[in-house]
C-alpha cells in the first residue's frame, strides 16, 4: 500500500485490501450501512462526524421510539404509589435488568446506581469506598491511577486528599514490572483496601488495556505498589463501551462508571455506576437524600438506610424519562448493527484503514505529514480501539497547531476533537511535556480547551479522530482527502512572504457600484484599486475629512507616549484611514462611511444588535452565510436603522432604544461573554426568518446593562465597555498587509480577488495604509486625530474569512492560503480599545484621519488569552 498511487488509496478497493485477515466483512454491517446513514442520519448529509469519543450520534428511530413510548404512557413519580407511578418504576427496574444482560452479568452479580453522569459515578466511588486513613492503628489506604486517565479519575485524589489517604500515579510502563511488588501471604491477609483505578481504552489514544488486569490485581499477581492489603479495581469503561463489547460474567471489576451518552448520543447526562455485589456492603454513605431511607427522625439524629444498594445511592428522584429512553436506545442499537461485537470490527476497520494511509502520507522530501500517537500498530482490535490521535506536521517536521488543523477542517465540514481530550497524562506521555512545561504553558496563558495550540514552538495538545458505529468508508475518505488536499496538493516548498514597501494610491468610486440603495450612505468613500496599488505615487485623499490643526497633532501626540514616533516615518510617508465600516447587526453586510461618531462601546451602533435562533443562540456566518447578504444602513438623522436584502421589501428599526415597561431584558452570550438584550418584536422576527428560511429573532444590546471587559495592560481603565464584538471594540487592518497577502493567494486560487473583496472579507472597522506590510503588528498604541488606541493583540481568524461578502459562497482555499503566507498562523489584523483623550475636539473618526502609531518595547504582539476564536463576527 505504501507504493500505491494517491488516488489508490483512497479507493473502496484499498480499504477493502487493508482490512487485517479475518476482518474482511467486518465492515458495514452487511451491507445494511447506506441504508442506515440514510434513513437514521438524514442529517449528516454534507458532514464528516468524527468525534464519537466526544459523542455518539443518535439515530432517528431512538428518538420516534421514545416519544411514541411518551405519547402512549402516563409515567408518574416512581417513588409515588399510583398507578402510572407504579410503571415508572416497573419500567425502570427492566432498565437495569437490560443494562446488566448488555454488559453480560446478573442482579446476583452487579448492580445498577443511576448517576448524572460517569464523572458523577466517579465521585461516588471516591466518596463511599471504605478508605482508612493515615495515622490509624491499621495500614492505611492506597488510591493508584493509571496516569493515562481522564481527569474525572485524577480527581478522585482530590476527595482521598482531604480523608487524609495517599494517591499513587502509575504510569502503563509500571504495570507490566509490578509482578515484582508481589504479597506474601501474610501480607495479602490484611484486610486495609486500596483502590486501582485504569481505563479499560484510553480516551487519547484508543489503546486498550488489557481486562485480564482486573484479576491479576485483585488476586495478588500484580501489585500496583508494594503495601499490605486487598486491593480493589475500578475499571472506567465510558470510552470502551461504546464501540466494544464488555463481559462482566469474566472481567470482574469492583466498580465500572459509564456514560450512556457515550454509547447512544441521548439521552445525555445521564450514567451508572456498575458495583460488584461482593462490595456493596462495604461503602460508606453520609448524605441521604428523597427515596434513600427507610426512616429516619427530623428531631434526631436517626437515619435507616434501605436495604437496596441501588435506591440507597439513588439520592432523590431518578431521571426516570431520560432512563425509559434507555430501553430504546439498546434495542434500536441491536436492530441496526447486530450487537456490540459487530460495532467493534466496523469501527476498527475504518481506523485500521485510516491508520495505515497517514502514516504512508509524505512530502516531497520524505518528511512524514502526521505524527501519530499511538502505543499499537492498529493491528488488532483487542488492543486498540477506533480511536487516532495525530498532529499535523510541515515539511521541515514542525507541528502545526491544532487550532489551525480544526479550523481547516470546519470549512470542510469535518467534526474533529482538538487539545488534550480531559487527559493530561496521555498527552504529557505522548507530546513529551513534562510537569515544568505544563506549569511554565499557563504561565504563558494557555488553560485546559483553549486555542493556544503552541508554546514556544511546541505543541500544547494534539487532533483526534474517532469513529462510531455510524460512521463509514466516505467518512474516512472525506479526512483524508482533507489532509492531502491541505497538505499535498499545492508546493511542498512555500515560504512565507516577508514585509516590503508599498506605495499607494486613492481615487474617489460613485456609491452606485454598491448592489443595494446608498441613500442611507454619508459621502463617496475612497477606494483602492489594483493597479494604484502597484505606482509609487504618493498618497492623496478625495475627502473633506476634518484634519487637526498641526500644534493639536503635536499635543495628542505628546499625550500618547512620551517616546512616539514621527508623524512621517520610514521613507517619510505618512499612514492614513482609508475606509471605516461600521456592521450593526453582528455577522451581516458591513456599512460604510466617511465619517462616524465615536461612542464608549466603539463605532456608535456597531454590533448593537445580532441574530438568535429559536433558543436565542447568537447565529453567525459560520453556520448561515447568508447573514452576509442583509445590508443594515443607519440613518442618524431619521433615527432609524434600514435593513435591505434581495428579493425582500426593506424594514427599518428604531435607534432609539425601547426601555418600556413591556421590555422584556434577557441575558444572551457571545462567545464567552454574557449580555442584556431584549428583542426587537414579531415583525423583525418575521422578516428575518423568511429570508433565512429558518426561525430566527433579531434583539439588541441593552445600553445600561453592557458587557464589560477586563483588559490587561489598559491604562486608563480596569473595565471596557463592549457591544456584541467577540474580543475587542475595534479592528484594524492595514491595506498593504491586503496587497502582499493578495499577491500570495492569487498565486493558489483559480480567480483572482480584487482588492474591495478582500477587504470586506477582513470585516475591519478601520482601514490604513501605512508604508510597510504588517508593520501595525509591531504598534503598541495608535492616535487618530483626537481618539487614542492601545492595541490589544492580533486577530486569529476563523472560516469567516472564506465566505464572500457580495455572495455568500464559501472558499476552502482561502484560510489555507492565509496560513501558508504567513507562516502556519492565521493572525490578520490587530484588536484596539479605545482610550479617550480630554479634549475639546468631538469624537468622531473620519477617513482622510492621520494614524499616529507608538511602537512597542519588544516589537512583539502577544494574542489575547480567550479560548476563543477571534473572528470579527
Amino acid at each position: 500500500m505504501a507504493g500505491a498511487p494517491r488516488g489508490d488509496l483512497l479507493s473502496f478497493r484499498a480499504f477493502r485490501a487493508a482490512c487485517p485477515a479475518g476482518y474482511e466483512y467486518g465492515y458495514g454491517y452487511g451491507g445494511g450501512l447506506p441504508g442506515l446513514r440514510e434513513s437514521e442520519f438524514p442529517r449528516l448529509r454534507g458532514i464528516t462526524y468524527l468525534d464519537h469519543a466526544g459523542s455518539a450520534l443518535f439515530p432517528e428511530s431512538l428518538l420516534k421510539a421514545f416519544t411514541d413510548d411518551l405519547r402512549n404512557n402516563v409515567y408518574g413519580n416512581p417513588h409515588s404509589q399510583n398507578i402510572s407511578s407504579k410503571l415508572t418504576y416497573d419500567t425502570i427496574e427492566h432498565v437495569r435488568y437490560r443494562i446488566l444482560q448488555h454488559f453480560h452479568t446478573t442482579p446476583e452479580e452487579y448492580t445498577i446506581i443511576f448517576t448524572s453522569g460517569c464523572t458523577t459515578a466517579l465521585k461516588l466511588v471516591a466518596e463511599a469506598f471504605p478508605w482508612i486513613p493515615e495515622g490509624t492503628k491499621q495500614p492505611s489506604s492506597r488510591f493508584c491511577y493509571l496516569t493515562d486517565s481522564h481527569t474525572s479519575v485524577v480527581g478522585i485524589r482530590g476527595i482521598t486528599g482531604s480523608m487524609n489517604v495517599l494517591s499513587v500515579p502509575i504510569k502503563p510502563k509500571e504495570i507490566s514490572l509490578s509482578e515484582k511488588n508481589r504479597l506474601s501471604a501474610e501480607e495479602q491477609n490484611c484486610t486495609t483496601p486500596h483502590l486501582f483505578s485504569y481505563p479499560a481504552q484510553s480516551n487519547f489514544s484508543g489503546t486498550k488495556y488489557p481486562l485480564s488486569w482486573i484479576q491479576d490485581i485483585k488476586s495478588g499477581k500484580l501489585c500496583p505498589i508494594k503495601i499490605p492489603g486487598k486491593w480493589f479495581v475500578l475499571l472506567d469503561a465510558a470510552s470502551y463501551v461504546s464501540s466494544s463489547p464488555l463481559d462482566l460474567g469474566v472481567h470482574q471489576a469492583d466498580f465500572i462508571p459509564i456514560s450512556f451518552y457515550k454509547i447512544f448520543g441521548f439521552p445525555t447526562g445521564l450514567g451508572a455506576l456498575l458495583v460488584n455485589n461482593r462490595i456493596a456492603p462495604l461503602l460508606r454513605k453520609t448524605y441521604f437524600g428523597g427515596g434513600t431511607a427507610a426512616a429516619y427522625l427530623a428531631g434526631e439524629d436517626f437515619y435507616f438506610p434501605r436495604k437496596s444498594i441501588a435506591e440507597r445511592f439513588e439520592d432523590g428522584t431518578v431521571s426516570f424519562l431520560d432512563i425509559i429512553a434507555l430501553k430504546h436506545g439498546f434495542d434500536v442499537l441491536e436492530k441496526l448493527t447486530g450487537g456490540m461485537e459487530k460495532i467493534k470490527q466496523h469501527t476498527f476497520a475504518l481506523a485500521h484503514y485510516t491508520y495505515n494511509v497517514l502514516s504512508t502520507l509524505k512530502y516531497a522530501n520524505g518528511a512524514p505529514v502526521i505524527r501519530i500517537y499511538s502505543d499499537t500498530d492498529f493491528s488488532n482490535p483487542d488492543v486498540q480501539g477506533p480511536i487516532i490521535n495525530f498532529n499535523i506536521l510541515d515539511e521541515n517536521g514542525e507541528v502545526i497547531g491544532f487550532s489551525q488543523v480544526d479550523k481547516l477542517a470546519s470549512l470542510y465540514n469535518i467534526h474533529v476533537r482538538t487539545g488534550c481530550f480531559c487527559n493530561t497524562g496521555a498527552c504529557q506521555m505522548h507530546l513529551g511535556i513534562s510537569n515544568e512545561d505544563v506549569q511554565r504553558n499557563l504561565q504563558a496563558g494557555h488553560v485546559c480547551g483553549d486555542d493556544i495550540d503552541l508554546v514556544d514552538g511546541r505543541p500544547t495538545g494534539s487532533v483526534r479522530i474517532s469513529f462510531g458505529y455510524m460512521s463509514s468508508f466516505e467518512d474516512a475518505q472525506a479526512f483524508l482527502k482533507f489532509i492531502i488536499a491541505t497538505r499535498l496538493s499545492k508546493s511542498d516548498a512555500e515560504i512565507p512572504f516577508q514585509s516590503s514597501v508599498t506605495t499607494l494610491a486613492t481615487e474617489s468610486v460613485p456609491d452606485d457600484r454598491l448592489p443595494f440603495s446608498s441613500a442611507y450612505k454619508l459621502s463617496p468613500v475612497s477606494y483602492i484599486s489594483d493597479r494604484e496599488f502597484r505606482n509609487n505615487s504618493s498618497v492623496t485623499m478625495t475627502t473633506g475629512s476634518w484634519q487637526p490643526p498641526e500644534s493639536e497633532a503635536e499635543s495628542i501626540r505628546a499625550a500618547v507616549s512620551e517616546s512616539v514616533i514621527p508623524t512621517c516615518r520610514r521613507g517619510g510617508k505618512p499612514i492614513i484611514v482609508t475606509n471605516i465600516y461600521l456592521y450593526p447587526i453582528k455577522s451581516c453586510s458591513a456599512f460604510e462611511v466617511t465619517e462616524w461618531p465615536v461612542g464608549n462601546q466603539g463605532l456608535l451602533y456597531d454590533r448593537n444588535w445580532m441574530v438568535v435562533n429559536q433558543n436565542g443562540v447568537c447565529i453567525t456566518q459560520k453556520q448561515e452565510p447568508r447573514l452576509c447578504l442583509i445590508n443594515p444602513s443607519i440613518d442618524l438623522k431619521k433615527k432609524i436603522m434600514v435593513i435591505q436584502a434581495e428579493g425582500m421589501d426593506p424594514i427599518s428599526v428604531p435607534l432609539e432604544e425601547n426601555t418600556g415597561k413591556e421590555t422584556v431584558v434577557s441575558e444572551s452570550k457571545v462567545c464567552s461573554h454574557r449580555v442584556k438584550t431584549y428583542d426587537c418584536g414579531e415583525r423583525i422576527a418575521g422578516w428575518f426568518s423568511l429570508f433565512l428560511s429558518h426561525p430566527c429573532r433579531l434583539i439588541r444590546q441593552s445600553s445600561d446593562r453592557s458587557q464589560q471587559k477586563n483588559t490587561k495592560g489598559l491604562a486608563s481603565a480596569t473595565n471596557i465597555s463592549l457591544s456584541l464584538v467577540n474580543e475587542a471594540q475595534y479592528l484594524l487592518i492595514n491595506v498593504t498587509s491586503i496587497l502582499q497577502l493578495k499577491e500570495h493567494i492569487s498565486a493558489r486560487l483559480e480567480e483572482p480577488l480584487e482588492m474591495e473583496e478582500l477587504i470586506r472579507r477582513f470585516r475591519a472597522n478601520i482601514v490604513i495604509c501605512a508604508p510597510e506590510s504588517f508593520e501595525e503588528e509591531e504598534w503598541a498604541e495608535i492616535s487618530i486625530g483626537a481618539l487614542r488606541f492601545q492595541v490589544v493583540g492580533p486577530c486569529s481568524r476563523c472560516q469567516i474569512i472564506c465566505i464572500d461578502q457580495q455572495s455568500g459562497e464559501r472558499n476552502k482555499e482561502f484560510m489555507q492560503s492565509l496560513s501558508v503566507a504567513r507562516g502556519r498562523k492565521t493572525n490578520f489584523g490587530i484588536y484596539l480599545m479605545n482610550q479617550p483623550l480630554h479634549s475639546s475636539l468631538p469624537d468622531m473618526l473620519s477617513v482622510g484621519s492621520q494614524v499616529l502609531p507608538v511602537l512597542k518595547e519588544n516589537m512583539e504582539i502577544q494574542p489575547p488569552t480567550s479560548s476563543e476564536e477571534k473572528c470579527s463576527g
